[in-house]
């Protein structure tokens, strides 16, 4: 029988609770698990040998010197009567070491078992102890990869549930900071942790949000994205629904704003509902810089996330059809840098697009060292490369660097990605109907994202609708002390 197969079978009625015989429990386990070398058995007699008991736990999710302690305390007796009376030593003399539960099922045996906790059985009881003694390797808390920051924490989730946890309880010290753990996934029964400050999200969005948990029917979780899709409102959209992010204080401020955080054991990433489409604009530096350098940063974000999405397209429009809108010597250069190139300005910016997007992917795939250098080297070298064979014009290089760029200035990668998936889309339009076909694609893409909604938020909000009393902190952040009753603290006022 395979390591979880005891979480797909159903068991017999009769075999669902363990057994009085400990050599029957422990032949048990070793069955259920495949006889695994990683699941330890260490067996031990009692003070006058009358009665035997039994300490499993895995190798590996188990802290082995709390295991150590927890087994040598929990045995140390000195009279022995009955089984019964031996259980109940042991459970008192256990509890004083670490954190200890009763149980009598096989299924909640096995899943505290394989949690990393150390199961202890004593023979003539149908009844084991099972002592939180998880541990084993874990990651160190490190500076995060993805969200850098010139100024704040240096500090990032790792893949321990637990560690994270005590990361964000750090940075929010209120007994109104609840949360509910619930397990995912029919086979691999992955913590699920649901974050919340009561008094701040609403009691509704608390509702939906467990209630969409509860709704999730996958086999498989190991990271967060196994259940972004299962929870969001809309999967059929090219925008992302649900901000993830690594960083704790991300996460403490966004659960001040009274949203919901979900946390999942194995990944450092934090999902963040509700979701609209400013916060992906908005960096943890804003909250650590002045204001007015904060806005004007934001401002260029937006700038930027518009450039890398239009500027081929527009280009594309502009040399096709619309020649009477450049100035005369412009227009001559740009003929003349195009004499020669063998390809339509479409053919032009899809082939480079391409190239680039090719080695953007080999600079994130290949090692840290040798990715960078790929990166950077790669699209230089690329370039002067098809400009001196006449491939592509000059201007047309400008251009798709000019769009490589931009796209490097959005915070949220995910939100890039949406950039780079559209501006194929819009180069289409472009070619086939000029500026016609590029205000057509921009129409619908703002009527696209304003029938968006997260967990019942409009996607544009505090733009769209348009709301007043929560432009403090939307397209421009406004000094802490007009922030409102938050006193300067971040965002708490809204």
């Amino acid at each position: 029988m395979g390591f979880f197969d005891f979480l797909k079978s159903s068991p017999k009625p009769d075999d669902t609770r363990l057994s009085t015989v400990l050599h029957a429990n422990v032949e048990r386990i070793r069955n259920e698990t495949g006889h695994s070398p990683d699941v330890v058995v260490r067996l031990f007699d009692c003070p006058d040998r009358k009665l035997k008991a039994a300490a499993v736990y895995v190798d590996g999710l188990a802290d082995k010197h709390m295991v150590g302690d927890f087994v040598q305390w929990s045995f140390r007796t000195d009279g022995v009567g009955s089984s019964k009376a031996w259980f109940q030593t042991v459970r008192e003399r256990a509890l004083s070491v670490v954190d200890i539960k009763t149980v009598s099922e096989w299924n909640e045996l096995m899943l505290a078992l394989l949690a990393g906790e150390t199961v202890l059985l004593i023979d003539g009881v149908p009844e084991a102890i099972c002592g939180n003694t998880r541990g084993g390797k874990t990651r160190n808390v490190e500076e995060p990869t993805n969200q850098v920051a010139t100024r704040g924490p240096k500090d990032s989730f790792t893949e321990t549930l637990g560690i994270n946890v005590s990361l964000v309880r750090r940075r929010i010290k209120n007994p109104n900071l609840w949360m509910e753990v619930m397990k995912i996934g029919r086979t691999t029964k992955t913590d699920v942790a649901m974050m919340y400050v009561r008094g701040r999200a609403d009691d509704n969005l608390v509702r939906e949000v467990k209630s969409r948990l509860d709704a999730v029917r996958a086999d498989i979780v190991l990271e967060s994205a196994y259940i972004e899709e299962w929870i969001q409102d809309r999967t059929t959209t090219p925008f992302p629904m649900i901000y993830n992010t690594e960083r704790p204080d991300i996460v403490a401020g966004n659960l001040l704003e009274g949203r919901v955080a979900i946390l999942v054991d194995g990944t450092p990433f934090a999902l963040i509902v509700p979701t609209v489409l400013p916060q992906f604009f908005q960096s943890v530096e804003d909250y650590y810089q002045r204001y007015d350098v904060a806005s004007l940063i934001r401002l260029l974000r937006y700038a930027s996330f518009v450039i890398s999405m239009l500027v081929p397209s527009f280009y594309i429009a502009l040399v096709s059809y619309h020649h009477e809108m450049i100035p005369t010597t412009l227009l001559l250069k740009l003929a003349a840098a195009r004499e020669g190139v063998p390809f339509p300005v479409f053919v032009e910016a899809l082939i480079m697009e391409i190239c680039f997007e090719i080695l953007r992917e080999a600079g994130l795939r290949m090692p840290r060292a040798i990715g960078q250098a790929v990166s950077i080297v790669g699209p230089i070298v690329l370039g002067q490369a098809a400009v001196q064979a006449g491939i592509v014009s000059p201007a047309m290089m400008i251009t798709v660097a000019i769009t490589g760029i931009a796209s490097f200035s959005t915070p949220a990668y995910n939100l890039a990605l949406t950039a780079r998936v559209l501006r194929f889309g819009l180069m289409v339009l472009a070619t086939s109907f000029g500026f016609y076909g590029l205000a057509m694609g921009c129409i619908f893409l703002v009527a696209h994202v304003c029938s968006l909604r997260s967990f019942g938020v409009p996607y544009l909000s505090p733009i769209a609708p348009f709301r007043r009393s929560e432009q403090k902190d939307s397209v421009f952040r406004w000094p802490f002390p007009l922030f409102g009753k938050a006193g300067g603290s971040r965002r708490g006022g809204e």
